[in-house]
């Protein structure tokens, strides 16, 4: 019995992509319409074909046909007139058609004819008008270009695409095959589960196989980073996903990740990790453009021959991938973002998914691809996604626009910034208090920053050689301000700061529930799994993150036992702040002591760093002989590593940080590396006016504005650095909570379960 040939499926615009893109990146900045603008401008189009009699004009025309029956090309042109059999691409743009790169109209063409070939066959059609339709949808002019083909011309140009990709989709098919073979075949890396870890992989495992959404508690140490890699790659080949995305907060759990997939080795997977941008730039003083960078100048021309050994690669972290990247002479950045359509794992920060204008989210919807994801330290996501979907407009940026070169030498643009800096004056001339929340956006701000965001953007248009940062920066800052006000609702506050000092107003959208934002994200997606060691109560982020309403839950239970870390309560000493400078000689006096009974690494957390340094003069003055070194402001990594550094198997001090910074979670310091954790707050974010809004829309939104605002928050925060100690079954440590309040039963209830608490 033979089997059918397997069959990759591509769609026209992935298809071209590969085959015809050819000379430099070009990236200098031109304003390009926004996804709703494009969307209306082929409304537009289409309507007007429908105008005049042309009833049998068909937009959106679905369309599909095989090369070689191993390659099915799929896609929908945008239109097709039959009387004239004229078949049309439909591009929008603004500015001057003229600045566009003729690599792009290259593009293009190769795109109409695809849907041209697809379409004769479909039609049974002898010949063919193709035409390239720009819609400027600025002043909603057409500009069109056409040429006519036979049926067997538009054939000859998809055999030879179909050629150049059939070799790489053959390569695509038999990794893809190679890979769920060995995903069925896999197992444990370690042999044996740690304790907890088997109940976390099979939630796992069963979240992705029907297709939902969990949000999981684990405790920290049980190795929750590989229990949920391992069954979602177990999972991957009977729910046929293509991609598994590992979305994490922080350089550290990205290393993780990697770390945990290096174990599967030699598993033929392709991992990819994304970074920022800054990070990879080989050439941050230049433009990402031909003219101005080498590694621009012809990226895809060399970009075939990249992409090739790339494929190679199981692995390809930042480091391997600048290699690379730099052996074929293209940009490490731009190559990464390439390669996330051929590979099987991608491990990056909550951005690439989540953020406004994701990456990742796009291609998921453009290609439909079946991904699942993995969110690590789900708790982080609540603070990055408020700044994902907040927006602000601050004077100082307008300011620097209104200095640019540019402003002065273009009296529209200078008019237009003008007329939006008077109103914001007279806005905050009326305003008298520092701190004002609005109902709205006012009109008397939004109407000129409107006018002000289309003057710049037709500027840019017109003046495309004209680069100029300070009026890019404000432009940036202005369309993501009028995206989110597009979006207001009871998701968010508008409010207006004045800062010391200054005479004009920071305007911004504050994102305090960034749930109807998340939702659609995690529901683009097979399955995800949000986890983390602080997830409580999940109620709490479940509304928070708009988790879907079937999601499931679990708590895995802690591995530790009470007796491995003996926590303390130190009811006599109030960490407020108006009790602050009275806590410091008993505090100072409590670590001395736990010290003296037990010498080894300790770590003291504060609130803030003001707390923290007066601790320490009072450390240095009182008690010289206990060793101390300090987290700084502004710690880069270097020195965040030194830091680090310190505590080893074999030294004894007291490190003294921040909660909530660099190191409260993320670091492991197993064994005697850490024996010990002071923490001198509840970590209840400061009472301002801007805590006090949130906990009101809070109160309004779920009945629990203190809970929601301050008390979740703090104590996620304290537990996280708690769990710095305890990492392995064969940890032993102490933890002093140093606050009175920790006796309430209310503060008690959400720390963990394992923990009993006695009194110091």
């Amino acid at each position: 019995m033979s089997t059918a040939p397997a069959v990759y499926s591509v769609a026209v615009r992935e298809l071209c992509e590969f085959t015809a893109k050819q000379g430099d990146l070009d990236l200098r900045f031109t304003p390009a319409p926004s996804a709703l603008e494009g969307m209306a401008g082929h409304v537009t189009v289409a309507a007007r074909r429908g105008a005049g009699g042309q009833t049998e004009y068909r937009a959106e025309v679905g369309l599909s046909g095989s090369y070689k029956q191993t390659l099915q090309v799929r896609g929908r042109a945008d239109g097709y007139d039959p009387v004239r059999q004229r078949l049309e691409e439909v591009k929008t743009y603004k500015g001057r058609l003229e600045t566009q790169p003729t690599s792009h109209r290259a593009l293009h063409w190769a795109q109409a004819r695809i849907y041209g070939h697809l379409l004769c066959q479909q039609e049974g059609l002898a010949a063919l008008e193709l035409a390239l339709v720009y819609f400027n949808v600025g002043n909603q002019q057409e500009t069109l270009f056409t040429e006519t083909r036979s049926a067997a011309e538009l054939q000859a140009h998809f055999e030879l695409h179909g050629e150049r990709f059939l070799a790489w989709a053959q390569q695509q098919l038999a990794q893809r095959s190679e890979r769920d073979a060995a995903l069925q075949r896999l197992s444990f890396p370690f042999g044996e589960f740690r304790q907890g870890q088997r109940p976390l992989a099979e939630a796992v495992y069963k979240a992705a196989v029907n297709q939902r959404c969990l949000l999981a508690q684990a405790p920290t140490g049980i190795g929750k980073t590989l229990g949920t890699l391992f069954p979602l790659l177990k999972a991957a080949p009977a729910k046929a996903l293509d991609k598994i995305f590992f979305l994490a907060a922080k350089s550290s759990g990205r290393q993780l990740a990697l770390d945990g997939l290096q174990r599967l080795a030699p598993l033929p997977l392709r991992v990819l990790e994304l970074v920022a941008r800054e990070k990879a730039c080989e050439h941050p003083e230049k433009a990402c453009h031909g003219e101005s960078c080498p590694l621009a100048q012809g990226f895809y021309d060399r970009l075939p021959a990249a992409r090739t050994a790339a494929a190679q690669e199981h692995q390809l972290g930042r480091a391997k991938l600048r290699e690379l990247a730099l052996a074929h002479q293209v940009c490490p950045y731009y190559l990464s973002q390439e390669l996330v359509r051929w590979v099987d794992v991608v491990v990056g920060d909550y951005n690439y998914f989540f953020d406004v204008s994701a990456l990742l989210h796009g291609l998921t919807q453009a290609n439909q691809w079946r991904v699942a994801l993995l969110v690590d330290e789900a708790h982080n996501l609540v603070e990055r996604g408020r700044k994902m979907y907040s927006a602000e407009l601050l004077p100082d940026t307008l300011a620097q626009a209104r200095r640019s070169p540019a402003a002065r030498k273009h009296a529209p643009l200078k008019k237009a910034l003008g007329k939006l800096q008077r109103a914001g004056t007279a806005l905050a001339k009326a305003q008298a208090e520092a701190y004002q929340v609005h109902e709205a956006l006012p009109e008397a701000l939004l109407a000129p920053l409107q006018l002000c965001s289309a003057a710049i953007g037709e500027h840019f248009a017109e003046h495309p050689a004209e680069p100029d940062a300070a009026l890019q920066a404000f432009y940036f800052e202005a369309l993501h301000f009028l995206r989110m006000a597009e979006q207001l609702g009871s998701h968010s506050i508008v409010d207006s700061s004045r800062e010391e000092g200054g005479a004009g107003l920071c305007w911004c959208l504050r994102n305090v529930l960034p749930a109807p934002f998340l939702r659609p994200r995690l529901e683009a997606a097979l399955s995800s799994t949000l986890f983390s060691a602080t997830l409580q109560p999940a109620d709490y982020y479940a509304k928070l993150l708009g988790l879907p309403e079937q999601h499931l839950q679990i708590e895995v239970g802690s591995p530790f036992a009470a007796e491995q870390l003996r926590v303390s309560v130190a009811r006599g000493i109030s960490t407020r702040y108006a009790h602050r400078q009275a806590s410091l000689r008993p505090m100072a006096e409590l670590m001395a002591r736990q010290y003296a009974a037990r010498p080894g690494n300790y770590i003291a957390f504060f609130s803030s760093y003001a707390y923290l340094e007066q601790l320490a003069e009072v450390l240095a003055a009182q008690q010289p002989q206990l060793p101390v070194w300090a987290q700084s402001r502004r710690m880069g990594e270097a020195e965040q590593k030194q830091f680090l550094a310190r505590f080893t198997e074999h030294s004894a001090g007291l490190a003294l940080a921040v909660l909530g910074g660099a190191f409260s979670e993320g670091i492991d310091l197993p064994g005697a590396r850490l024996i010990g954790a002071f923490v001198a707050t509840l970590g209840l974010p400061q009472i301002n006016p801007v805590n006090e809004q949130i906990r009101a829309r809070m109160q309004q939104l779920f009945g629990a504005g203190y809970d929601y605002t301050y008390l979740y928050p703090g104590l996620q925060k304290v537990v996280q650095a708690a769990g710095r100690v305890i990492r392995t079954t064969e940890d032993e440590g102490v933890l002093h909570l140093i606050d009175d309040r920790y006796a309430r039963a209310e503060v008690q209830a959400l720390l963990p379960r394992w923990w009993s608490l006695r009194a110091s």
